[in-house]
């Protein structure tokens, strides 16, 4: 704040240094402050003559068109009832993520780069689902992979439960809504999650698991069928099924937002509260 003869008040200059080393400023950019509320005075006579875009050149071959922009080979109503259809003749896991593998509705697979499926042990009684593959998963064509993955298995494993275990009854089985990367790890749009939810009510069907945890709402809201915010929906449990599910943040989200661990831990008691009731 300044003085009454202009001079700045070394308080305030403090808290300002304080306030840019908070934030992790290292170095100044410019010697002088700078006034980002002055509006900027324009030179004409410097602007860069417009340039016309060149247009896009006619592409003839099919192929070549549906790789540069992917669209669904079928319309979503049709990928729907596709994918009813093949998902009632499987009858194992390794079906499932065949048919999954080869199936043509979703214009995301032509963008990711492995299909992911899962990862864990099959036969636990805990299952994990997750909204959609991100690019470590993508890469490594497994679920919850890289730093968010890394963060999930520290979660469970305060409970005593990880991916790794042999023993069922400490082991978790983790999948996705989604079962391709979405492009720059965008949001899955309604009709990718319509068309991927028959494959993901399959899958739960041939694990049946005692517990279902959601991480992220779209793969809860999706499973039950609701419209309320994660704030709303975590901290209880539902049915699906007449399985328990319980929904908390996504761990992506928790690295973004760490505020928000103190209330997943919350969410982690409650399942380990309900794993014995269970057991």
């Amino acid at each position: 704040m300044a003085t009454s003869q202009n001079k700045i008040d070394p308080n305030y200059l403090l808290s300002a240094l304080e306030w840019h080393i908070d934030n992790d400023a290292q170095e100044l950019w410019v010697d002088e402050p700078v006034d980002r509320t002055a509006i900027p005075v324009i030179n004409k006579e410097k602007l860069p003559t417009p340039v016309t875009a060149p247009q896009k050149p006619q592409i003839q071959n099919d192929k070549a068109a549906i790789e540069l922009n992917p669209e669904p080979v079928m319309g979503a109503a049709q990928a729907i009832i596709e994918a009813q259809k093949i998902v009632s003749e499987c009858d194992s896991l390794e079906k499932l993520q065949e048919v999954i593998s080869t199936f043509e509705g979703l214009s995301i697979k032509n963008t990711a780069t492995n299909l992911v499926f899962s990862d864990g042990n099959p036969k636990s009684n805990i299952m994990v689902i997750g909204d959609a593959p991100n690019a470590d998963d993508d890469s490594a064509g497994k679920a919850f992979q890289g730093i968010t993955g890394q963060l999930l298995d520290k979660i469970f494993a305060c409970i005593d439960l990880g991916r790794a275990q042999d023993n069922i009854e400490k082991s978790i089985y983790l999948t996705n809504l989604l079962n391709w990367r979405p492009p720059g790890n965008r949001t899955p749009t309604q009709a990718e999650i319509d068309i991927s939810l028959p494959f993901l009510q399959k899958h739960i069907e041939l694990i049946k698991p005692k517990i279902i945890i959601c991480f992220g709402a779209t793969s809860a809201k999706t499973l039950m069928s609701k419209t309320e915010s994660i704030s709303k929906l975590r901290g209880k449990f539902y049915e699906y099924n007449n399985i328990p599910l319980i929904v908390t943040y996504h761990p992506t989200y928790l690295i973004q937002t760490p505020a928000q661990k103190r209330a997943t831990w919350s969410d982690i008691l409650m399942l380990q509260t309900k794993i014995g009731e269970l057991s």
